[in-house]
C-alpha cells in the first residue's frame, strides 16, 4: 500500500486590493515558506490573522499547501 510523507508545507495570504477599472476584485497573495510540518490550523489561523493585520489591506484568505513525497 501506498504512503504519505509530508515533507514541506506553505502559507499563502490573500489580501483584496479593491476593484480594477472593469468593476472585478484584484487580490494579491503572500507565500510563507518552510512552515512547521505540525503545526494545527489552529496556530496557523493566529498567525496568518497576526501577519494579516500588519497590512493595510483586508485578509480575505488563508491557504496551506503541503506536499508530500509518495512511497
Amino acid at each position: 500500500m501506498a504512503e504519505a510523507n509530508l515533507k514541506a508545507s506553505s502559507l499563502r495570504l490573500v489580501f483584496d486590493y479593491g476593484l480594477d477599472e472593469k468593476g472585478k476584485p484584484v487580490y494579491k497573495a503572500k507565500t510563507f515558506s518552510n512552515i512547521r510540518l505540525e503545526a494545527t490550523p489552529d496556530q496557523l489561523s493566529q498567525a496568518a490573522n497576526a501577519l494579516g493585520s500588519l497590512s493595510d489591506k483586508p485578509l480575505v484568505r488563508v491557504e496551506r499547501s503541503d506536499q508530500s513525497d509518495i512511497l
